[in-house]
């Protein structure tokens, strides 16, 4: 089997990039796991809202183990469309139902690839979408380059790449062995969300902001992802992954990377990606002692939980960036499940004035002056700072002025990046170094992981956290 497969000379219509670049849209998407939950709470309606923007009109076929008809599959995805929008249009979910296709087999069987090959006949580029456990992706990867559907085609890869290293790099050798890198598309929703890319954009579009994001200005830095709710159904694969795999080397550490990349020397995708890497290579490898494992109380009571489980369920951190820009700042990543809320906020402490000439101005930490980007559940970006209160005292308090909010019509993140994949736009994707670079980020903590600490439910988390943080103001916690 040839490394990179000569793509079929089918020409696929021609379709704008977020770079202004062009590419060759799919003709044709395939769902691997199209009766998992994955597909059912996210995919069939982001595939509806494509389809009512007139972006899909191409086959979709599922693949999946369950012995389906065509039929059962449609009416699976009418139902999950109807939980996610009741509101829908009877006949827009009609008109996508009409696009879908049913392939039932074993993901391992040379004959189900022979089934899809037949399904997805007059298609030659296809897209292959892997919502399936990650274990099977090798599989089903292997499996579509024997078949000789890998040619011309298009994959995307489910979170988590790899569970580290080593595995990242095999995964990695494994695809790059049937599709070649400009055609394998690693998704991570996170990089879908509005709030996201206007981080990058916030950051580049303003001047007034270059001049103090650097060491000299930048007390610290802070990121905290928390979710109120804990691991509900999905006890086995928290078994396999934790706080740290599941939503740190990938959701967190991209987060980081737009925040402290270097300004890129044009607005194309390459350029950005390429900013993004020095940066991620720039951060040094964490350190077990700047790391706090907590697991909420009850979580070993869960379904499919070990009953000794040293599984975390929170985990909160200190990294160091060895750039001239970031050197002696530090940025702390903090997320868990059972916090006070659901939401991901950044946090950016700058410095005092260099004289404390006010006695109310808090000379640094929690009082200080700051900018706060809100990411979900709705955007917002702020920024704090001392106003003086009417009178004759010099006395103030400290107001957040609010820079932007969330937009009615904000585009799903699963509906732009299956856009975009499809699209063969590669933007808002993470590219085969950048994924090895995370996962050395955070591969001595996997190594050598500090025992979990117990923490309640409806805490911000173990105690011990706010030792990591004492120094720089404490935690901020969203509102």
């Amino acid at each position: 089997m040839s490394r990179h497969p000569a793509a079929r000379r089918t020409r696929r219509p021609s379709v704008n990039r977020r770079d202004g670049a062009h590419a060759e849209a799919s003709d044709a998407l395939v769902v691997f796991g199209a009766t998992g939950d994955l597909a059912f709470k996210k995919i069939f309606p982001a595939l509806f809202a494509l389809h009512l923007r007139g972006a899909l009109e191409v086959p979709v076929v599922g693949v999946a183990l369950r012995n389906w008809t065509t039929e059962q599959l449609r009416e699976h995805a009418r139902k999950s469309i109807e939980s996610a929008d009741p509101a829908a249009d009877a006949k827009a979910i009609d008109a996508l139902l009409a696009l879908l296709r049913y392939v039932s087999g074993d993901y391992a069987a040379p004959a189900t690839y022979q089934a899809l090959k037949q399904a997805l006949s007059g298609h030659a580029h296809p897209a292959h979408y892997l919502a399936i456990p990650p274990e099977l992706f090798p599989v089903v990867i292997r499996g579509l380059g024997a078949a000789g559907l890998a040619s011309g085609a298009r994959v995307i890869v489910e979170k988590p790449f790899g569970r580290d290293l080593a595995s990242a790099r095999e995964l990695n050798r494994v695809t790059l062995a049937v599709f070649p890198e400009e055609s394998i598309f690693r998704i991570d929703h996170f990089l879908g969300k509005e709030a996201i890319m206007n981080i990058l954009y916030f950051r580049l579009a303003n001047s007034f902001l270059e001049p103090i994001w650097n060491r000299n200005h930048v007390a610290s830095v802070q990121i905290t992802l928390a979710e109120e709710f804990g691991v509900q159904t999905r006890g086995a694969f928290y078994e396999t992954a934790g706080c740290l795999r599941d939503v740190v080397q990938n959701h967190m550490l991209q987060i980081v990377a737009l925040l402290a990349m270097e300004p890129p020397g044009r607005r194309d995708y390459s350029a950005v990606n390429a900013e993004k890497l020095k940066l991620v290579e720039a951060i040094r490898p964490a350190h077990p002692d700047e790391l706090v494992r907590g697991q909420y109380a009850g979580y070993r009571d869960e379904a499919m939980v070990a009953s000794g489980s040293d599984v975390e369920t929170y985990c909160a951190l200190r990294l160091h960036i060895d750039t001239w820009r970031w050197s002696g700042v530090p940025w702390f990543l903090r997320s868990g499940k059972f916090l006070p809320t659901t939401a991901c906020e950044v946090l950016v402490r700058l410095d005092p004035p260099p004289v404390r000439l006010f006695e109310d101005a808090s000379p640094a930490g929690a009082g200080a002056s700051y900018l706060r980007f809100r990411l979900s559940p709705h955007s917002a970006i702020a920024l704090a700072a001392r106003v003086k209160r009417p009178g004759k005292p010099y006395l103030g308090d400290r107001r957040e002025l609010v820079l932007a909010d969330a937009q009615d019509d904000e585009e799903a993140p699963y509906d732009r990046l299956l856009g975009d994949a499809m699209a063969g736009d590669p933007a808002l994707f993470a590219r085969e170094d950048a994924v090895e670079a995370s996962w050395a980020v955070v591969e001595p903590l996997l190594a050598a992981p500090p025992t979990v600490v117990p923490y309640a439910q409806g805490s911000w988390g173990p105690a011990a956290a706010d030792h990591l943080v004492e120094a720089t103001g404490g935690w901020h916690n969203p509102g």
